[in-house]
């Protein structure tokens, strides 16, 4: 039950973000900030609201998965990719333990580890490769 709460958090946190920046404008900066702010907020005024192990991984599952909805539309155009990327980043959230521990920048490592997997997974899935690659390759050739 706790992984579950923590995925439903990351893809919340993750489409929440999204949200923000693309359709309310607020600007992927704001976004993030405002959201994980509250979110925060909420669990440090109110700790005996959920258990202490939420209290604890809610705000940095959300503030984390929140850098996902940071990223362009551009790069990611469908909310469907957004609520993948914030279910793994989740997943590995879980399952990192302490290999993080002690490392500066882990929420956003990770969250840039789940962009990439869920652009990788859409790209093969379409069974095109990635433009950039393709705009690489081009440019290499001439």
């Amino acid at each position: 039950m706790e992984s579950l709460t923590l995925i439903i958090t990351g893809a919340a946190g993750a489409t929440a973000t999204y949200v923000a920046n693309h359709h309310l404008r607020m600007g992927a900066v704001r976004a993030s900030a405002v959201l994980s702010f509250s979110v925060g907020l909420i669990m440090y005024l109110f700790p005996d609201l959920l258990p202490a192990y939420y209290t604890r991984n809610i705000p940095l599952v959300f503030m984390g998965a929140s850098f996902i909805g940071m990223v362009s539309q551009k790069v990611m155009g469908s909310f469907v990719l957004v609520i993948i990327s914030g279910v793994i980043f989740s997943l590995i959230y879980l399952n990192s333990g302490k290999f993080f521990a002690g490392f500066g920048g882990a929420l956003g490592t990770t969250a840039c580890i789940s962009v990439l997997v869920a652009v990788g997974l859409a790209s093969i899935q379409r069974s095109r490769p990635v433009q950039k690659v393709k705009q690489f390759r081009k440019r290499k050739q001439n």
